[in-house]
């Protein structure tokens, strides 16, 4: 079996949890402050594997790369961002969602590359990585598939259109990984700290926004560190095999 494949493989979770979320959205699409809920829990995830997974990776390297790549990291999320809200400003009136699907494609592609980033640092590295992202999907599937209902789109694009966005992140992670296998440690030490602040980024100024947006209750407060405990626990019983 082929690298390529292998990881392909490996990245059919984000795939089922992208059908799972678009079904459970096109049946009955959960409100405001159950995917304020959702989003806690699966921002404590991403945000436990950053400071439990790449971060100690970052440390066995020396600190120049990874401080550029943490600078790099920061400069690329920002220029997305701009990107992404010219995008929305963009198709704000459109009565599709295509301001959401643009953005959360790039979301994707950038997740991706991260967990190509992951695999090259090790197989154990980029699956315990691949569970934090399946949430993270699960999550923008049944954000996209609300969306397009409410747009009434037809049922089979709700169903169809979040797992072929999910297909984005196992390309982008296959070519990541070809793209970043057997690169010299200090280049390679450059992306780990490129994808560390990506992972940060998406907690604290995407998923975490996104939550706050509606009041805090004590439910959505607790989901973010039972997320971070949940990925404590999934983390620990994976090394310890």
């Amino acid at each position: 079996m082929t690298p390529a494949v292998k990881l392909a493989l490996f990245t059919l979770p984000p795939l089922i949890a992208a059908g799972a979320g678009a079904f459970v959205a096109s049946v009955r699409a959960p409100g405001v402050r159950i995917t304020s809920v959702i989003q806690h829990f699966t921002g404590g995830i991403v945000f436990a594997a950053a400071a439990l997974e790449l971060l100690p990776q970052d440390r066995t390297h020396t600190t120049t790369p990874v401080v550029i790549g943490f600078v790099l990291g920061l400069l690329l999320m920002l220029g997305i961002r701009q990107v992404c809200n010219r995008l929305e400003q963009r198709f704000e009136d459109s009565t599709l969602p295509t301001g959401l699907i643009i953005v959360t494609a790039i979301d994707l592609i950038v997740d991706g590359l991260v967990l190509g980033i992951a695999f090259s640092a090790g197989e154990e590295t980029g699956l315990i990585l691949t569970i934090a992202l399946t949430l993270e999907v699960l999550f923008l599937a049944l954000s996209v598939s609300t969306a397009l209902g409410a747009a009434r789109v037809r049922k089979l694009w709700t169903l169809s259109l979040p797992v072929l966005l999910a297909a984005l992140l196992s390309l982008s992670a296959v070519g990541g990984h070809a793209l970043f296998a057997g690169l010299p440690p200090n280049f390679y030490a450059v992306l780990l700290g490129l994808g560390t602040v990506a992972l940060i980024y998406l907690v604290t100024e995407e998923l975490l926004v996104e939550a706050h947006e509606v009041p805090e209750t004590f439910l959505a407060t607790a989901a973010f560190f039972v997320g971070f405990i949940v990925f404590f626990i999934i983390e620990a019983s994976v090394k310890t095999r």
